[in-house]
């Protein structure tokens, strides 16, 4: 008797959870394993920040909050987007999560019915297709190439729209690839969604800070997609605070609404002290971070000198975040230290078990013949894992 719901069989695990199991089990047997896998950065939360966390557990914050959380919170967070991002919303329209994932999840459960198109384009994080399909809708790629710099073009935009098409998703800094879309590319992307009222748009804008060349741009900023889009952020990755678990969204106020009746159901509100710990952070100067940006540029040119002089790669310069996303095909149909590699999987698996270094499979983020390396960790690991690696596929 099958017990388990189908929505069950309509998602995928995790790779990059399910990566991070395999580590832990490799170091079990005593297995030196560096882990380029999990996109978590390897500071301390700033002092700082921790500090307001201890004072709001002596104030004694200990009870329920509001689903959608605290009012000081979400004030601070709108001035947050009128400060960072030029973007005016009320504290109504903001609803506070237990990470950005659930804010994206809240989001997408609230706008897509069953068979509607959303548009992804590849790469993509691994979460979105998953969402999608738990939401019963129909997944609808769009390739984008490393020639092109992993960036999504008006003509395919245009071209992917159906009647169907309800929702596109964009993310900058991107998660794999590290592409950053400048104004000038999202205007021409806005000009096009302009002509389609019917679709909406979620932003994910979570790397937002973690940019090493040009600027952020939010899409809601462009007066004819303000009322269609879904900004969504979050604490876990500029102010490294992965396990705090706060996320948002900023939203058209039906949106909003949407997003914490769901909520309300399924979490309620965020956890009390994370949510005392955000406003202080969130008020703070973004100069209060640059120390962690500029040592993931100085990782970045590291990691971006090591792959460059590893043949058989082909890799792109990100311009945000802290991933590579390398094509390995030209080492498809080879057998390296005895294992024959037909697939970005295969690839990783590879390293892992040879080179004890952990990456992730492309295929999990819709492009099958890349990987992705993460670089937020030391200048010493990323160093010795470039060795390991360059050494086992010169083997």
């Amino acid at each position: 008797m099958h017990r388990l719901a189908e929505r069950i069989d309509r998602i995928p695990l995790s790779q990059t959870l399910a990566m991070a199991a395999r580590e832990r089990e490799l170091r079990a047997t005593g297995q030196e394993i560096i882990s380029l896998s999990l996109g978590q950065p390897d500071f301390n939360t700033p002092d700082f920040i921790k500090e307001a966390a201890k004072q709001a557990i002596d104030d004694n914050y200990s009870a329920y909050t509001p689903v959608n959380g605290y009012v000081e919170l979400r004030e601070a967070i709108c001035e947050k987007l009128r400060r960072d991002n030029d973007l005016d919303y009320s504290p109504e329209q903001i609803v506070v999560s237990t990470g950005a994932k659930q804010s994206l999840a809240n989001a997408i459960l609230a706008l897509v019915n069953s068979g509607d198109e959303v548009l992804l384009p590849t790469p993509y994080w691994v979460s979105y297709e998953a969402l999608i399909r738990l939401a019963k809708g129909v997944v609808v790629p769009i390739t984008t190439t490393m020639a092109g710099q992993f960036k999504l073009k008006p003509a395919q935009l245009e071209a992917a729209i159906t009647a169907k098409t309800k929702l596109l998703i964009l993310n900058s800094p991107n998660n794999p690839s590290g592409a950053v879309y400048s104004h000038k590319e999202y205007q021409a992307l806005a000009e096009v969604l302009a002509r389609y009222s019917q679709i909406q748009i979620i932003s994910d804008e979570i790397y937002e800070h973690i940019l090493y060349e040009g600027e952020h741009c939010s899409i809601a900023g462009f007066e004819a997609l303000y009322d269609r889009t879904i900004t969504v952020n979050g604490l876990s990755k500029a102010f490294a605070m992965t396990g705090w678990r706060l996320g948002y969204v900023a939203a058209p106020l039906e949106v909003a609404k949407a997003c914490n009746k769901i909520q309300g159901q399924i979490t309620s509100g965020t956890n009390c002290i994370a949510q005392r710990a955000a406003i202080t952070a969130l008020q703070a100067p973004v100069a209060s971070i640059h120390y962690m940006v500029d040592a993931f540029s100085r990782r970045r040119d590291l990691v971006w000198e090591g792959l460059k002089h590893i043949p058989g790669l082909q890799v792109a310069r990100p311009a945000g975040a802290f991933y590579f996303f390398p094509d390995v095909s030209s080492f498809f149909g080879k057998t390296i230290a005895g294992h024959k590699i037909g697939t970005a999987t295969d690839f990783t698996e590879l390293l892992l078990s040879q080179a004890h270094v952990s990456t992730v499979t492309g295929e999990a983020f819709g492009s099958p013949n890349n990987i992705r390396i993460s670089y937020a960790t030391s200048e010493a690991l990323l160093t010795e894992a470039l060795r390991r690696i360059a050494v086992l596929v010169n083997h």
